[in-house]
């Protein structure tokens, strides 16, 4: 991990920055929308439904020119900065559907920043430490997201209920963020470049961008396809915690106790797919996310959800990182930004209809019901998983 390069670590900083604003804010929205503004459960999967949905389209486009283009930071760069100016202008939202607008639009920066940034760690990185680096900038996602909510939780322990002025302060890590963002090296020197994706001189030769996808990849985004539409959005998770705890003021914590999970575990997931393989490590984290859904759709007391929130941090240590590295080894070198676009509009779009359904399904037949539904299409995703993704080769 102390061996990555420069770029890999300037990278992580950056998106541990960006996710110390985004997540000192997002524990505190279910309660904030729902109590604060009088918004819904249909309101709440609306709002971050569409929002993670305009960030994964938006990964397509920005992956077909970061493949197109000399130069990959200008849309990195360009992301960082519209989330974090958008981000703070929640403290000034009166109604939930202000709410959704600067949401929207936190997530129109993520969703140009993301694939290019993804595409340049693949630059820097080798097919046997793919699943090493992408779970290390995915441990300082999380790392970020603990370092947030504990800041937020402070800050609510001293000034309780400021929570507008709470989200104002989320322009200070968001600049720090994007000042990062200038350090970072465009990419590897050429010959450094060539060996760090794994393909040689001739192979990039003949990787044309027009070059099909190949069927292990359409084959994985089917399949995700199915998982994706049981994953709503994390939101209906932690109001399921603000009501069992009856108040919001700790739940920063709680969120902030996931993401050591997180962090902890996503390295360890990324080096572990290295070794036994991708498709076996991140059918272990969906059965895992199955297993949460269905311990939150048949317990209510506080203990029992908490201890169900932190195994949750397994599911992501094991499948994000590892899911990344999958579509790495299986895409085409000079199609890596189109094929992790398409990965997160797949992601995103289900997200939104996962989302919105959970939603309807809580409000007419409660929460364990919704959360049961999660269960089952995460367990019908793996069994694909295993039948149907046929395990990949590695890109050489």
């Amino acid at each position: 991990m102390f061996r990555f390069p420069r770029a890999v670590w300037l990278l992580g900083c950056v998106s541990l920055a960006t996710d110390s604003a985004t997540e000192a804010i997002y524990p505190l929205l279910p309660f904030f929308l729902t109590r604060v503004l009088g918004a819904g459960a249909v309101s709440l999967g609306l709002v971050e439904g569409a929002a993670e949905a305009v960030n994964s389209v938006l990964k397509i486009w920005s992956g077909r020119v970061a493949d197109r283009a000399r130069t990959k930071r200008p849309l990195v760069l360009f992301g960082y900065s519209v989330s974090s100016i958008a981000r703070p202008f929640i403290a000034i939202t009166t109604s939930w559907t202000q709410v959704f607008a600067v949401r929207v639009l936190d997530r129109v920066g993520k969703g140009v920043r993301g694939a290019p940034r993804d595409a340049m760690l693949a630059a820097w990185a080798t097919p046997a430490t793919r699943g090493s680096v992408y779970g290390f900038h995915r441990a300082m996602d999380h790392l970020g997201a603990v370092v947030g909510p504990l800041l937020a939780s402070l800050f609510l322990f001293f000034f309780p209920d400021r929570y507008r002025t709470l989200f104002a302060l989320t322009i200070v890590p968001g600049a720090i963020a994007v000042t990062l963002v200038f350090f970072v090296p465009e990419s590897a020197p050429d010959r450094e470049r060539g060996v760090a994706a794994g393909v040689s001189p001739a192979r990039r030769t003949a990787d044309a961008p027009a070059m099909k996808m190949p069927r292990e990849f359409t084959a994985f985004m089917l399949v995700l396809t199915l998982f994706t539409l049981g994953n709503s959005s994390d939101a209906f998770l932690l109001l399921k915690l603000t009501d069992a705890a009856g108040s919001a003021r700790w739940v920063p914590l709680m969120w902030s106790a996931l993401h050591v999970v997180k962090a902890t575990v996503s390295v360890a997931g990324g080096r572990w797919s290295d070794r036994i393989g991708r498709r076996t490590v991140i059918a272990i984290g969906w059965l895992v996310y199955a297993a949460v859904y269905a311990g939150f759709a048949m317990s209510a007391a506080l203990p029992a959800l908490l201890a169900w929130f932190l195994v949750y941090g397994f599911y992501f240590g094991f499948a994000e990182g590892t899911e990344k590295a999958l579509v790495a080894d299986i895409a085409p070198a000079s199609r890596l930004g189109v094929a992790f676009g398409v990965y997160n509009a797949v992601a995103g779009i289900g997200a939104l209809a996962a989302s919105v359904v959970f939603g309807l399904l809580w409000s007419a037949f409660g929460a364990a019901i919704a959360f049961g539904v999660g269960a089952a299409l995460a367990l019908a995703a793996t069994a694909l998983l295993v039948l149907v993704v046929p395990l990949p080769r590695q890109s050489l």
